[in-house]
């Protein structure tokens, strides 16, 4: 038979056993999450800065619209008729309101056409103070009037409208669901700036790419 203090001596040893056991366990553990903890916190972090679809649909909506633009200001207006729309044709809008009912517009095929004679001429509608009426051919409104060269310095905005003047501006009610890149001059010192202009490019989508549907032009009215 085990004597008493036989049986404390077997207990305590025990007790120091499960203590010491235990204790390397916690200590064990606390650096396992010690170093999990280490391992999350020295993780890398970053933010990807690859561009989303709709910033690359938006920079190729400009470099679209910056061609077209360059065209018109190097008087190379062929250049331009594949960018119009295949069913729709392209509207010409003097001033920032448009009017469907008496605006022109052109086919592919009646823009190339009417390039080459330019003997033909087109009612493009009143000018803005006189009321006299805008009667030129094709080639001689858009150097004169659309005076894409006028743009080479302005600014861009894409599907926003930075620049008004006292015309209304409609365009969104006309097309509502078109992109807009617009082209704004902001005049020059010796006017105090009232000879500004825009040139508002639209754009609607079709069979998966992108054409011109109206060029449109804009600036200081009475």
């Amino acid at each position: 038979m085990m004597t008493l203090p036989a049986f404390f001596k077997e207990k305590s040893a025990t007790l120091a056993s499960s203590s010491l056991l235990l204790f390397t366990l916690a200590a064990t553990g606390c650096q396992s999450a010690s170093e999990s903890s280490e391992a999350i916190v020295s993780q890398p972090t970053s933010i990807s800065s690859t561009p989303s679809n709709a910033d690359i649909s938006q920079q190729t909506l400009r470099q679209q619209a910056l061609r077209i633009q360059r065209a018109l200001g190097n008087k190379d207006f062929s250049r331009i008729t594949n960018d119009i729309h295949p069913i729709r044709g392209v509207r010409f809008s003097m001033y920032a309101y448009v009017r469907p009912e008496s605006d022109k517009v052109f086919s592919r095929g009646q823009f190339a056409q009417y390039l080459q004679q330019s003997n033909i001429q087109f009612t493009w509608g009143e000018k803005d103070g006189t009321g006299d009426l805008l009667v030129t051919p094709l080639p001689a409104y858009l150097d004169t009037w659309v005076d894409g060269k006028k743009f080479n310095s302005a600014s861009i905005n894409v599907n926003e409208f930075k620049n008004n003047g006292n015309s209304i501006n409609n365009l969104k009610e006309i097309y509502q669901a078109s992109d807009v890149v617009e082209f704004y001059y902001k005049g020059t010192d010796e006017y105090d700036g009232m000879d500004w202009r825009v040139l508002r490019l639209v754009f609607d989508e079709y069979q998966g790419k992108r054409y011109l549907v109206a060029i449109i032009n804009d600036q200081w009215t009475v």
